[in-house]
């Protein structure tokens, strides 16, 4: 029956294998998929357990240590699901702080609560634990939002603990510390290490040893972004600056130190010493809304051939992107692809099995995510199937150079109609997030395909140091099988231009065809958020005033009908989410968005809840200039996209058609979670 088993799984790699590197008798490429290649297997949670993940670490038997958000952590056994048996669940400890950090560390588990750093140890072998030491504890001053992450440790030896800032309509450093990343020593002394954090969720070592953290889009921090983190650091929130003058601290920087003018971060650098620059933005909306956990790809690990880059995991889109670092003149920059999306809810941790596969825990309560389930552990998976991407990519003195997993045709790799490119940054000032700014088109001057197929240097009209690249490659197809790209965009931001020969362009290595942003404009900025071919223009914003009308119409000579004041509710929630009202009433409505991040307010069709939720998530960089509200005449009212605090009046007639119409925000991913509906009677 093994024999069997074994020869049935080698049948069905081979039978994926030639469908993902074959054409079919019509000479329609075969297009490869996430789920092919990469398998999700949901690792089955008993009832009556809310495993809502915010730490996990593996125990030498392999058994796999799961702390949660409501205190407890939990030791699952065969989370592999081996011979098909079905995991088992035993509670190691309870009653602790929102635990949102887990390891296991020279024979112990540590783990950090919202005051302590805390070990949990089990004197009696009974597979409880019935020691909970306190090895370190900071203030707290009571603010929802002041998490504490890790212990990670360091190359040598140390553990490492990031603390929120909290959060009282912008962040600030209510108590001691936060806003900072701490270390502790082996014997448990803390030294400050760095700080300007705002919610600083993940941190990780690449493989040579250096930290790198994963931020969130808010005040100061135009889009979530992975950067490397050294002593003295300072990372761009100001708020922790307040503990700068303190014993020990490396940064000797002061909250007046810090311009708010909305200049790019990169502009700002040159002014500010020790003020740091992302390593790579992730574009939001785009590349994922809340960045969360990281994770290296190193030996331990069997998820295709991508060793030693990142994976980045983002609790908004549950899904996982790819990040590949280089080091340029001293200073670390890179590129993030899309990887895996799919995942059942918020992905907030991820962690190598001994089999390769990789667990993901995710948890939303509270937090909107595109994963239904409030919580859930996952496993992903190798197929063994070798995807055709874009393996990583090098800046050149004049361009990018683009290394595949495998050989590119050189016919599409040599027409410019295969790309397109472009540049953008963000503005770095206490506003909450940041549009995409000075945004222009690059061209291509001259392509370059290497003998092996699997090098592409594309040689630009011009760079621009300390923006992000965009890079579409919607056209290239590989040697083999005229396959399409798994993923066709990719974002790499350039903080160094590197030193060296730039290429000569001849009448040999001029590029072939129009470049995708030299052509007709219905496809000029389409964000393409899948692998499929661009079949037309991206969602375009609304600015149809008659839809968000902010003075009452001449016409209501009475007034409005009926006052409507709506706000915002924790966990991504209207306060209100039923209203009925009856059909022809002149409403006037106000949003007051007292919640910590974005929203707006948009009324729809009845049954277009969802779509509209789902097209203002592919309006791509432009959609934040366009207060995410689609182009669409499933929209028929809506406010502008509002900061916290804020607030926004309109007026709009209930439609006269009876049914049920569905209120949302649509900034990207909440829509799922925050939403409500009109119910219009005659």
């Amino acid at each position: 029956m093994k024999h069997s088993k074994y020869l049935l799984s080698f049948l069905l790699l081979g039978a994926g294998m030639m469908a993902a590197n074959a054409q079919n008798n019509t000479g329609v490429a075969y297009v490869q998929t996430e789920n092919q290649i990469f398998p999700i297997v949901t690792v089955p949670i008993p009832k009556g357990i809310a495993l809502e993940v915010g730490g996990m670490a593996f125990l030498p038997n392999d058994e796999l240590a799961v702390a949660t958000r409501r205190g407890e952590v939990w030791i699952i056994t065969n989370p592999y699901m081996k011979d098909g048996q079905q995991p088992k669940y035993r509670l190691f400890a309870h009653g602790m702080h929102e635990v949102l950090g887990l390891n296991y560390i020279k024979g112990d588990l540590y783990l950090t609560q919202r005051a302590e750093l805390t070990r949990l140890r089990d004197l009696d072998g009974d597979g409880e634990a019935d020691e909970y030491s306190t090895m370190y504890s900071w203030p707290l001053s009571g603010n929802y939002h002041e998490y504490a992450y890790g212990p990670m440790l360091d190359k040598d030896g140390n553990m490492v603990v990031t603390l929120n800032l909290g959060w009282i309509g912008f962040g600030e450093s209510l108590s001691k510390w936060h806003g900072w990343m701490l270390k502790f020593s082996p014997d448990f002394t803390m030294k400050p290490f760095a700080t300007g954090f705002r919610s600083p969720a993940a941190f990780e070592l690449n493989s040579n040893g250096e930290i790198f953290y994963a931020e969130n889009q808010g005040d100061w921090v135009g889009s979530g972004h992975i950067t490397h983190v050294e002593e003295g650091d300072f990372l761009g929130n100001p708020a922790g600056l307040i503990w700068a003058d303190q014993p020990g601290s490396p940064v000797k920087l002061s909250k007046k130190d810090i311009p708010d003018t909305g200049e790019p971060k990169y502009e700002v650098a040159k002014k500010v010493p020790g003020l740091k620059t992302p390593s790579v933005w992730i574009p939001h909306s785009i590349m994922g809304n809340s960045t969360s956990g990281i994770l290296n790809y190193s030996d331990h690990g069997n998820m295709g051939p991508f060793k030693g880059q990142l994976f980045v995991g983002d609790q908004a889109q549950s899904k996982i992107s790819r990040v590949s670092l280089e080091k340029v003149k001293g200073v670390y920059q890179g590129v993030v692809f899309p990887f895996r999306k799919g995942f059942s809810s918020g992905i907030l941790r991820m962690n190598w099995g001994s089999d390769g596969s990789m667990l993901v825990g995710m948890t939303s309560r509270g937090w909107s995510s595109t994963g239904k389930e409030e919580y859930g552990l996952q496993r992903l998976t190798w197929s063994g199937v070798v995807p055709f991407e874009v393996q990583t990519v090098r800046a050149q003195p004049d361009g990018f150079e683009l290394e595949f997993t495998m050989p590119v045709d050189e016919k599409t790799a040599r027409n410019a109609g295969s790309y397109q490119l472009s540049t953008f940054t963000y503005k770095y000032h206490h506003i909450y997030g940041s549009p995409a700014i000075s945004q222009s088109a690059r061209s291509i001057k001259a392509i370059v395909v290497s003998p092996d197929h699997k090098r592409v240097r594309l040689v630009l009209d011009s760079l621009k140091e300390g923006y992000i690249h965009e890079i579409r490659t919607e056209g290239l197809r590989s040697a083999n099988g005229n396959i399409p790209l798994l993923h066709n965009y990719a974002y790499y931001t350039l903080n160094k231009i590197p030193d060296g020969g730039k290429l000569t362009v001849t009448t040999e290595n001029k590029p072939v065809g129009e470049m995708l942003a030299n052509k007709a404009a219905e496809t000029k900025g389409h964000h393409h958020m899948d692998n499929m071919a661009t079949t037309g223009g991206k969602i375009s914003g609304s600015t149809a005033a008659e839809k968000h009308l902010t003075k009452q119409p001449e016409s209501w000579k009475n007034g409005p009908d009926k006052t409507i004041v709506l706000g915002t509710k924790p966990g991504l929630k209207f306060d209100i989410t039923n209203l009925t009202l009856k059909a022809g009433t002149r409403v006037k409505l106000t949003f007051a968005n007292t919640d910590d991040m974005l929203h707006n307010f948009v009324l729809t069709a009845p049954g277009s809840g969802n779509l509209v939720g789902e097209m203002a998530m592919k309006m791509g960089l432009d959609g934040e200039k366009y207060n995410f509200i689609p182009n669409s005449d499933k929209v028929l009212a809506h406010t502008v996209l509002l900061q916290p605090g804020k607030s926004d009046t309109i007026y709009f007639t209930v439609p006269k058609a009876p049914g049920i119409y569905p209120f949302i925000c649509t900034y990207p991913g909440h829509y799922m979670v925050m939403k409500g509906q009109i119910k219009v009677l005659k």
